[in-house]
């Protein structure tokens, strides 16, 4: 399963992608607001961060000037996804710049049928958000799970990128489940890293060298 970040903070980024765990990157316009820089500028230097797709979101609601901001994203670098929503107009885009051999992200997905419409469209991505799913009384997971089956029954090649990840739980799940990728804050895939057991053998064996009265080096 890819790992992307769901950030618009290249430090963070930068940092991530040392370890050899970011695949991707996605942004939306509430991640762009929180950079506090221009989109243009803060999707480029994202590019340079990563071979993997780039997420960058279009704000307009009609075709046609999606397909006007899409034009102006996509020049930014060659590995830029345009992230699109889950409406007519933005599936409509979705067909047409997938068909320009443009890779597109359709997002906030809430239900299997709309998972379906966007792999018939031709997304290269579909995003269902678990965790907003889950705050509203429904189970993320099993949207995750019916979308997975969809997919497999008709060999869409749609890629499953969960979305709204809000702790390590939900990770393990999409991963149960086959998901292709997931979406994570930074803080979430630095929780992945984190165990107890593992910070009390650390503990243990610094305790034992420093008894030791030797060094490395």
């Amino acid at each position: 399963m890819k790992f992307f970040v769901d950030t618009a903070d290249t430090a963070e980024i930068a940092d991530l992608a040392a370890t050899g765990m970011v695949d991707g990157v996605t942004t939306n316009p509430s991640l762009i607001k929180k950079s506090g820089r221009d989109i243009m500028e803060v999707t480029k230097e994202i590019c340079g961060l990563t071979d993997g797709p780039v997420s960058a979101e279009v704000v307009a609601l009609d075709h046609e000037t999606m397909m006007k901001e899409a034009e102006v994203l996509r020049k930014i670098a060659d590995n830029v996804c345009i992230k699109v929503p889950l409406t007519i107009d933005g599936l409509k885009t979705c067909k047409a710049l997938t068909g320009e051999g443009t890779m597109v992200n359709v997002t906030l997905c809430f239900s299997a049928n709309q998972a379906l419409l966007a792999a018939k469209a031709g997304a290269s991505f579909i995003s269902p958000f678990v965790g907003r799913h889950d705050d509203n009384g429904l189970d993320g997971m099993t949207l995750i799970e019916d979308i997975r089956l969809i997919y497999d029954n008709y060999a869409f090649d749609t890629e499953i990128l969960v979305a709204s990840i809000r702790h390590p739980i939900h990770v393990l799940e999409s991963a149960r489940i086959g998901a292709d990728v997931a979406t994570m804050p930074p803080a979430v895939i630095r929780n992945l890293f984190k165990h107890v057991l593992t910070d009390k053998g650390i503990e243990g064996f610094l305790k034992d060298w420093a008894d030791t009265g030797q060094n490395i080096g």
